[in-house]
């Protein structure tokens, strides 16, 4: 009987531990690389934590760049685990290594997902300090943008300090839907800790109101100075509405943006501000223009368009298999967007997908598209200028009208 006890408390294997030293050494050797890289080529100043200590922390950010984490990595001592969109853990070995070297937290994205709350819990209570970005996007226009009141729930539950960590002139060096980066200054650094004993005395609206207003961050403003030669190239990846001409579709060169319709064209200048050739422009920076937008979209009558394609791009179309590859269905499909679906015509064979059978839609990095469809995962990518961007807010505009008035502002970003 002993004997027979003791095989089975063998046989018990014990859980693996998210934590590991190797992640401790390799955070150590990225930041020697790193710190004086960002600093040269992105003007990057960071602010070290020095208030840190032994403790751990929620890190909650905002989301300007694509190089976010690595700034709050410089800033805080030891490894920090992030929490990051599931499509960078679909590309076979490079996320293998990826999760074996930093083991960031992988989380599907506009869902509620229960399988990364439990990381997160497994993670906090094995001593690690782990980093949010609230927003779950990057900024297209430089302002903070919306984040669920979720993240307070959280917060709460893991009862550790919550380190606030501003990001400020992301936008100016590297905008969402640029390639290129800019010469100018950004500056990254903690701006305030909320203690435990702190918010159990805050409401749950006076907490979410707290952590909003010290992440915002509004870019458009004109200061420091951003310099490069294709300063408004692939700005159509963000905007597709023309004060002038409603829907449209717009194509740059430069510090140029064209809009095809109309052909007038805006300038972006080394101050972030718009400027029109030869006309008044009506928006003073990208997130003026952007705002007018979101507005148009939330108040766009779809039906006017009939069974009419509202766009029609060429992409490359894919089917993700979560947590392990991509498969390619085809190089050269067409996607449609029309008032109430998606149709994509690959090799002959069309995939309909109705919004209402669409869990969600989300943009990822720059300018591609994923398509959560029934118990399938979807993926678009366009050429250089494809706006993702128009197929995710109309799906959003279609189903903010099936909820009611209280939800129209939201797009999905």
């Amino acid at each position: 009987m002993e004997r027979a006890d003791h095989c089975t408390r063998e046989n018990i294997k014990k859980p693996k531990k998210w934590i590991k030293f190797r992640h401790r050494l390799v955070t150590s050797i990225l930041k020697a690389i790193l710190k004086p890289y960002l600093s040269l080529k992105c003007g990057v100043k960071v602010k070290p934590f020095l208030e840190q200590g032994d403790k751990q922390y929620l890190i909650l950010m905002n989301h300007q760049t694509g190089f976010d984490q690595f700034l709050v990595g410089l800033a805080f001592k030891g490894p920090v685990y992030y929490v990051a969109s599931e499509h960078i853990f679909s590309n076979g070995l490079l996320s293998r290594l990826l999760s074996y070297l930093v083991a960031p937290i992988p989380i599907k994205k506009q869902t509620v997902d229960a399988a990364a709350v439990r990381t997160c819990i497994k993670v906090k209570r094995e001593g690690g300090t782990i980093a949010i970005a609230p927003e779950g996007n990057r900024t297209y226009s430089g302002r903070t943008g919306y984040f669920k009141d979720s993240i307070i729930h959280l917060a709460r539950f893991f009862k550790i300090p919550i380190a606030l960590f501003r990001i400020e002139g992301g936008y100016g060096v590297m905008p969402r839907w640029s390639d290129v980066i800019r010469k100018g200054s950004m500056t990254a650094y903690v701006s305030r800790v909320i203690t435990p004993e702190e918010y159990a005395k805050l409401s749950d609206n006076e907490f979410y109101t707290l952590i909003k207003k010290e992440l915002y961050v509004d870019e458009a403003v004109a200061g420091d100075l951003f310099y490069h030669k294709k300063a408004a190239e692939y700005l159509e990846r963000a905007m597709y509405v023309c004060p002038f001409c409603g829907l449209s579709v717009f194509e740059s060169n430069k510090d140029m943006i064209e809009c095809t319709k109309c052909g007038r064209k805006i300038r972006y200048m080394p101050t972030k501000e718009l400027a029109g050739v030869d006309f008044d422009f009506p928006y003073r920076f990208v997130a003026d223009w952007y705002d007018y937008q979101c507005e148009y979209v939330s108040s766009l009558d779809l039906g006017l368009f009939g069974d009419k394609p509202i766009y029609s791009d060429e992409i490359a179309f894919s089917r993700v298999i979560l947590y392990k590859k991509k498969e390619r269905i085809c190089d050269h499909a067409r996607l449609s967007l029309y008032n109430d679906r998606v149709t994509i015509l690959a090799d002959g064979k069309v995939y309909d997908m109705p919004f209402l059978d669409i869990d969600v839609m989300t943009v990822l990095a720059k300018n591609k598209l994923n398509i959560y469809f029934k118990d399938k995962l979807y993926q678009i990518s366009g050429k250089k200028r494809f706006n993702a961007l128009k197929y995710m807010n109309i799906y959003f505009r279609k189903s903010n009208m099936r909820k009611g008035a209280d939800d129209v502002k939201f797009l999905g970003l």
